[in-house]
């Protein structure tokens, strides 16, 4: 992460899902806080309100640039992953040492979560003689889910949850219980899919603590969490239910059929044949097999957690730690499953994310009741196997995706030098030309690519702090704008040679500056457009409309 947003010779970097990902973190945090934080404006879609969407890292980061005054884009990237990434590792391993009060296995259970990998690269070994295929079973693996730093930061609030239901389980207090509901509540707003599972943790310990001793503590907990985290969360929510979509085993189906993903295409044909022609005890094999190896294969060494999560499920007296755990182990599992995203249907993976983390210390506890038993020979022999079979997955990724010299992705030192300049003038609305993507995959060889010719992203919105009037059209479509329509507008905008249309449409839209790339432009002139040229390197030109 912080070598990502810093400037270099070739302009400013950006390495692995940085380009756009954090990008976007960027320009939503300034635009909060150019808005005092009340008027929540989406700033790659000007005029319309942002719904659909959990903001709580972005209030935080938007909150700490206003206070500090340090750049949002070095608080993102240099400094808020190395706080959250400490705080991950140390409250892991308090949390494990509290719960079961044994350092080898709040040891262990420290080491899956930062280093958890997948059993990608032993097929990519195998096939290629290289070591990658971090995601080859569709979910990102540890090294890869914790510099995404809402996920980061819910993973965090979750774990001083889990700390304060120790406190919680040795002496009931209400101030206690009153910080635990904020704590969950909040969590919804910073990663939705942390809290829906987080909550609904908490309701499976609700009915558990009913049934099994008449009390209500756990219930209280769930009723209060639900009731903040919806307050938080509807208002800017309303239509979240309907961008999910019923559509079972997609995961799997795509894990087989993609070569990219797993790819064993007879065996994708034979479970789609088994299921559409109704043999279903064939089909049945079929869909389990494939979910074993998308579970065996996305665990990795962390598979023997398994173990502890069916003592979980054994016991007698119920460990309500967890049986937390293994509740967000099951929805994480449950959820991408069944539903999809509307408009990016990989996106419910990122509950499975957490069904990972929390089976990593469950792998942590199980290996280190194993470790204590085992005798000194081979104790060094099972810990360094199963260090050498888990640490491939994030070597590959760092290796590959964050340690090149040059990054996939970058913004010129002459764009910056013009956004700088866009950045100090008044706030307006900036038009920018629609991303090109055919223009994108001919520029694929070339690394690194400049952001207009990487992906579409948040860009001129972040690093000018202006709202934009269509840009990144890739967390639009997430957040269910209909923004195709919005860009066929401004295509007949560029096309048009009707004078008195161009001006109508820089008039009504509140268009104040237009930034183009070139030799990106209109079929118009500027004169005849009725805009004025403020700025221009031999990259960039900008323009205020008259």
């Amino acid at each position: 992460m912080v070598r990502s947003g810093l400037t270099y010779t070739f302009g400013m970097g950006f390495w692995g899902p940085n380009g756009h990902d954090g990008v976007w973190h960027i320009a939503l945090a300034n635009s909060l806080a150019r808005n005092g934080f009340s008027n929540l404006e989406m700033p790659v879609f000007a005029g319309s309100q942002l719904t659909n969407y959990h903001i709580g890292f972005d209030l935080i980061l938007g909150f700490l640039r206003k206070i500090t005054f340090i750049p949002t884009e070095n608080l993102y990237f240099q400094i808020l992953p190395v706080i959250v990434a400490v705080l991950t590792g140390i409250l892991t391993y308090k949390f494990v040492l509290l719960w079961k009060k044994s350092k080898a296995q709040a040891l262990w259970a420290t080491f899956f979560v930062y280093f958890g990998g997948s059993f990608g690269w032993i097929v990519t070994l195998l096939r290629n003689g290289d070591i990658g295929g971090e995601s080859m079973f569709w979910s990102q693996q540890a090294g890869s889910t914790l510099i995404n730093p809402p996920f980061a930061l819910s993973v965090v609030l979750i774990l001083i949850g889990l700390i304060l239901l120790v406190n919680l389980k040795n002496k009931f207090s209400i101030k206690c219980l009153l910080l635990l509901i904020l704590i969950f509540g909040i969590a919804v707003q910073v990663k939705v899919y942390g809290g829906i599972l987080s909550i609904g943790a908490l309701f499976i310990l609700g009915l558990m603590q009913i049934l099994k001793e008449r009390r209500y503590g756990f219930l209280a907990l769930f009723t209060g969490s639900l009731i903040f985290a919806a307050a938080l969360f509807l208002p800017l929510n309303k239509n979240s239910s309907s961008m999910l979509v019923f559509q079972p085993f997609w995961f799997l189906e795509t894990m087989m059929a993609l070569s990219d993903r797993f790819g064993w295409q007879k065996f994708y044909e034979a479970m789609i044949t088994y299921r559409s022609g109704g043999v279903w005890v064939k089909a049945l094999i079929a869909y389990t097999s494939a979910f074993v190896i998308f579970m065996v294969g996305n665990l990795g060494t962390r598979a023997i957690g398994v173990l502890e999560a069916r003592r979980q499920i054994q016991a007698n007296n119920p460990d309500y730690l967890g049986v937390f755990m293994l509740s967000v182990i099951m929805l994480g599992i449950f959820f991408p499953m069944i539903f999809l995203q509307k408009g990016t249907p990989w996106n419910t993976i990122q509950f499975f994310y957490y069904s990972l983390f929390f089976l990593g210390i469950f792998a942590g506890v199980q290996l280190g009741k194993m470790q204590e038993r085992w005798k000194p020979p081979f104790k060094l022999f099972a810990m360094g196997t199963i260090i050498l079979f888990t640490v491939p997955t994030v070597f590959s990724t760092v290796w590959y995706h964050y340690l090149p010299s040059r990054p996939p992705a970058k913004v010129s030192n002459l764009e910056l030098e013009a956004l700088r300049f866009l950045n100090k003038q008044p706030v307006g609305t900036v038009l920018t030309f629609p991303f090109d993507r055919r223009a994108a995959e001919l520029a694929q060889a070339n690394p690194p690519r400049p952001l207009y010719l990487y992906e579409s992203t948040a860009y001129v919105s972040a690093f000018s702090d202006k709202p934009v009037y269509l840009e990144d059209e890739v967390n639009l479509d997430i957040t269910g704008y209909d923004w195709k329509t919005r860009r066929k507008t401004v295509l007949d905008f560029l096309a048009s040679m009707d004078h008195e249309k161009v001006r109508d449409f820089l008039r009504v839209n509140n268009i104040k500056y237009v930034y183009w790339v070139k030799p990106q432009r209109a079929t118009l002139g500027e004169s005849q457009l009725g805009m004025t040229r403020i700025f221009e390197n031999k990259e960039v030109e900008i323009y205020k409309v008259d």
